[in-house]
């Protein structure tokens, strides 16, 4: 039997751009044919450091991205990098949920499995789309928030699943919805139906996240609508933003309560 373990940090040290994706799709392959498990006597994960990347793209601070519209060939395959970016960064995430927090159900460990392995499968699609535009991975600069979150939260799985899944991947929920509107609009079906498959499968990542913060908070005896929203302003000040895909988030395990608290704190 695999250590697990050691599989999900196989792929966040894989820089290569086809390698990490088929690496973990092989991973999730070789999960589910029950060749890896969680392996009590792994080492211990190190304190969290950049995971293997290429060469390109170059990091920037958000605010240092260009503002293109989708109106332009340029601009449309400048977006299809953007949300490339973020399925590629999601692979890391998923496996470092793996390979750091240990100790937990066997539940937690095929959850995440699978979320790497949709992740992979999502790059994938947009890497194939981003080429038939003339562009690949590293063409364009990018920004490295959503990894700069999972360092934040390296030493507190509760915070993880509060603020990956359920803060910034819960987003794409947001407004991946007016995107495909957009797309459809101009005609670009084959980058709108990606997207559709990525919206579906990423309500189920969202309520991975879910459902794992409740498990840690009931485990830590805190009650979860009150620590999210403090974690919301110790580490995520100033990031929810109206509006709410409600019905996404509702399916993704937000409570009606917890919706109407957001909300009100949003902008």
């Amino acid at each position: 039997m695999g250590d697990l373990h050691a599989a999900a940090k196989a792929v966040l040290d894989c820089g290569d751009i086809a390698g990490k994706p088929n690496t973990a799709r092989a991973l999730a392959a070789a999960f589910r044919a029950g060749e890896f498990a969680a392996d009590e006597t792994s080492p211990p994960p190190q304190a969290i450091t950049m995971p293997g990347r290429p060469a390109t793209p170059k990091l920037v601070h958000p605010r240092d991205l260009p503002r293109r519209g989708f109106g332009s060939t340029e601009g449309r395959a400048a977006f299809i990098h953007a949300v490339a970016h973020i399925e590629f960064n999601a692979i890391d995430l998923a496996c470092d949920a793996i390979h750091r927090f240990r100790g937990m159900p066997a539940e937690y460990y095929a959850d995440w499995v699978m979320v790497a392995d949709d992740e992979a499968r999502h790059f994938m699609m947009l890497r194939e789309r981003l080429q038939s535009f003339g562009h690949d991975y590293g063409d364009f600069d990018a920004h490295n928030g959503l990894w700069e979150m999972a360092e934040k939260t390296a030493h507190d799985g509760l915070a993880r699943m509060a603020l990956v899944p359920r803060v910034l991947e819960a987003r794409g929920l947001d407004v991946t919805p007016g995107m495909i509107v957009k797309l459809r609009s101009l005609g670009d079906d084959e980058t709108a139906d990606i997207l559709e498959v990525i919206l579906r499968e990423e309500i189920a990542h969202v309520a991975a996240g879910s459902r794992w913060y409740r498990w840690h908070c009931e485990r830590a005896g805190v009650e979860p609508r009150a620590r999210f929203r403090e974690l919301l302003k110790e580490y995520a000040s100033g990031v929810l933003h109206k509006p709410f895909n409600i019905e996404a988030r509702t399916q993704a395990g937000f409570d009606p309560e917890e919706l109407e608290s957001l909300l009100a704190a949003a902008d």
